[in-house]
């Protein structure tokens, strides 16, 4: 989702607008139509400019009337809404600032948390991949086919493997 952030790891202490690359593409698409790609036809000659994140492929917006010469208090993304589409920005409402923290004790409460959420997944998912490796006749549907119950019964139950491999 686009909106106004300050990320120190990706922009220093700066203000920038991070866009939703295919809302802002069919905003310009719907209101413009001059078939451009709507950064380099209308952002950036209206002064606004690009900053990358990292190697990520997402960036960022700065520039007047913006993130630059704004009462944070009150940010719209009007600026830009008249840069790419040609019309004045009609944004009744206000935008509130994403701040992102990435000092070392932020980091590690994210981990952790990331951890405590996505860990059990992670290990269900290698269990369930080192069982269908320990078990060269499973098919990988729900429902295995005859010929793989018939080997199976003849075969032995499968055990999971317990060691990586």
């Amino acid at each position: 989702m686009s909106g106004f952030t300050r990320d120190t790891k990706y922009y220093g202490d700066r203000l920038v607008y991070e866009p939703l690359e295919s809302e802002w593409s069919r905003y310009h698409a719907n209101h413009c139509g001059c078939g451009q790609d709507w950064l380099t036809a209308h952002a950036v000659p209206a002064g606004f400019q690009v900053l990358p994140r990292g190697r990520t492929g997402y960036y960022a917006l700065v520039g007047p009337g913006l993130t630059e010469g704004v009462d944070e208090e009150a940010l719209t993304t009007n600026a830009l809404w008249k840069a790419v589409t040609g019309t004045p920005g009609t944004q009744g409402w206000y935008e509130t600032v994403h701040v992102v923290c990435r000092g070392k004790q932020a980091e590690a409460a994210r981990k952790a948390e990331n951890q405590r959420i996505y860990g059990p997944r992670r290990e269900r998912a290698e269990k369930a991949k080192r069982f269908s490796r320990s078990c060269p006749g499973r098919t990988t549907s729900s429902r295995p086919s005859t010929a793989d119950r018939s080997r199976t019964a003849l075969a032995g139950m499968c055990v999971p493997s317990t060691g990586s491999g």
